[in-house]
């Protein structure tokens, strides 16, 4: 299982993200909305199947540009053990990684947390000072 994702230098968080293996197929529709971005550059790992859809001479290889990548998958697997290595918590179901991954992101973006009541959806957000018991 492999969790692909896509940021922007200048906008915080994950923006676009996919779970798949590390095929083409499963990069195809983070492309299709990444590059919509009309981003002047994407700096990846180098993976084989970036070359299929970047065009020659938009792509940057780098390790050095990739730290805010990299740190937003080490927040990732900070707060959900399913994401992380040599662990007993993992997911049996994809469907049920992918509801955890899009949950942790939209609370990362909102500081909120949707939660559905007999057919409404109403919110719950802490502010500071806030205590759960």
């Amino acid at each position: 299982m492999w969790l692909w994702t896509g940021v922007d230098h200048f906008k915080p968080g994950i923006l676009e993200w996919v779970v798949g293996d590390r095929s083409a197929e499963t990069f195809q529709p983070l492309w299709e909305r990444v590059k919509q971005w009309n981003c002047y550059f994407y700096v990846t790992d180098g993976w084989k199947v970036y070359p299929n859809f970047i065009p020659e001479g938009d792509q940057i290889i780098s390790k050095t540009y990739m730290t805010r990548v990299e740190g937003e998958n080490t927040r990732l697997r900070h707060y959900l053990a399913r994401l992380q290595r040599k662990t007993l918590c993992y997911s049996k179901s994809v469907e049920m990684l992918k509801y955890s991954i899009s949950l942790l992101i939209h609370y990362f973006k909102f500081q909120d947390i949707p939660i559905p009541y007999r057919g409404e959806v109403r919110s719950c957000s802490a502010t500071k000072g806030d205590r759960f018991i």
